[in-house]
């Protein structure tokens, strides 16, 4: 969820979390998508379900509206455009461009980006609203790098995750014993393959 993140499972929360207030298909491209306004902080956050992908796309103008505060979004999203491509970064191959309803009502091609792209973008935002998502991703960054040197902290994660979800004790553990018996099975499968 676009708000704020002390400790969330963002990718979760980016597509589960929003108040959905309309949906409508459109076709555009030949896919098949479907569009919904998000709220971040009470306000909009257009997005648009990709079938072809199976993901999210959120407007980042509007997101960088929320960010920034910016009287004219369009153009800070420019600017922070244009000085990350002085950087050698490209900000726009972490978008899409999706027909999304403007505020006038009319459909315009709007720069939209999934979440993995989305957290790259926030990163380049100057911004004080910006600081609880990059501290964020430091620290789920560092977590993922001391769960490669040390695998049983991602499984004590995991289990923290799905108490912090509501699941009971004896769900968990029926699920990670799931998870295991399901390795298993494919490190079998995968063993017998390179058999014969």
């Amino acid at each position: 969820m676009l708000t704020r993140i002390a400790g969330a499972d963002f990718e979760a929360n980016v597509e589960s979390g929003f108040n959905r207030i309309f949906r409508k298909t459109l076709n555009g491209e030949g896919e098949s998508m479907s569009s919904n306004i998000k709220l971040f902080e009470s306000r909009q956050i257009r997005s648009a379900w990709n079938e072809a992908d199976q993901r999210w796309y959120f407007s980042v103008i509007d997101v960088v509206a929320v960010l920034t505060d910016s009287p004219n979004p369009r153009d800070y999203w420019y600017r922070i455009k244009k000085r990350e491509k002085i950087s050698g970064l490209e900000l726009s191959t972490f978008c899409r461009q999706f027909k999304l309803e403007a505020p006038d009502g009319k459909i315009r091609e709007t720069d939209c980006s999934d979440a993995e792209g989305l957290l790259r973008i926030i990163q380049s935002i100057p911004s004080p609203k910006a600081e609880p998502f990059k501290l964020w991703l430091a620290r789920v960054g560092y977590e993922r790098l001391e769960e490669i040197e040390k695998p049983e902290l991602a499984a004590k994660r995991m289990r923290e995750l799905y108490k912090a979800k509501g699941y009971s004790d004896e769900w968990i553990e029926k699920r990670v014993r799931g998870i295991a018996i399901g390795y298993g099975i494919k490190g079998w499968v995968l063993g017998m393959c390179q058999i014969h």
